[in-house]
């Protein structure tokens, strides 16, 4: 037997079908399925992930325990106090020496949506300066970065922010971090980090 279903009920199952492909990095209670680099804070507070300076006042990351290649990432940040912080793909380290692709995260003024090569080839794509404007600098922001072979392409709050072909990055394989920047006075809130992979 046949049946014919509202238009908006199969959209909602098509919508449904579609994030559930998404799974959560975060648990929103602890920091399982992640691993701390260096002496910095990473802390779960009111169902969101923290990162905070501490005394040593050095570089920091928090990385999935899991390697990704091709993949849509989601997240969620709040800047506060001198929020100069990142998300690396593809990426390993060694101590707090990283070596991989960051999409930069930073006060306005400072190119968030940008992609970084640390140890490397330092800025490969900085966003239009036009662009600064896309990021509320005491509000919650949504970042999607998408990353499949060589190309990558980073949105913020909605907006296309860059795109990038990069054989380096295209040959490449690794986890997922936050980072804190060196240098103190840095705080970070993180929610809704969710994965697809390609």
């Amino acid at each position: 037997m046949y049946r014919k279903y509202p238009l908006a009920v199969l959209l909602m199952l098509f919508a449904t079908a579609s994030f559930a492909q998404f799974k959560a990095l975060f648990n929103g209670k602890d920091l399982s399925g992640w691993t701390i680099h260096g002496t910095e804070k990473w802390y779960v507070e009111n169902g969101e992930l923290v990162c905070e300076s501490g005394p040593d006042k050095q570089y920091g990351y928090l990385s999935t325990k899991t390697s990704y290649k091709d993949f849509e990432l989601r997240v969620s940040f709040k800047l506060e106090a001198n929020g100069n912080s990142g998300v690396f793909i593809r990426s390993d380290i060694e101590g707090v020496k990283i070596e991989g692709w960051q999409v930069e995260v930073a006060p306005p003024g400072n190119s968030t949506g940008g992609i970084y090569e640390s140890y490397g080839r330092g800025w490969l794509i900085k966003p239009d300066p036009e662009k600064e404007k896309i990021l509320k600098a005491d509000e919650w922001n949504t970042m999607k970065i998408r990353a499949v072979g060589d190309k990558i392409t980073t949105w913020l709050n909605g907006k296309k922010m860059v795109q990038l072909s990069d054989e380096k990055i295209g040959a490449a394989e690794g986890f997922i971090a936050l980072q804190i920047h060196d240098g103190g006075g840095i705080k970070v809130r993180w929610k809704d980090l969710l994965i697809k992979e390609l």
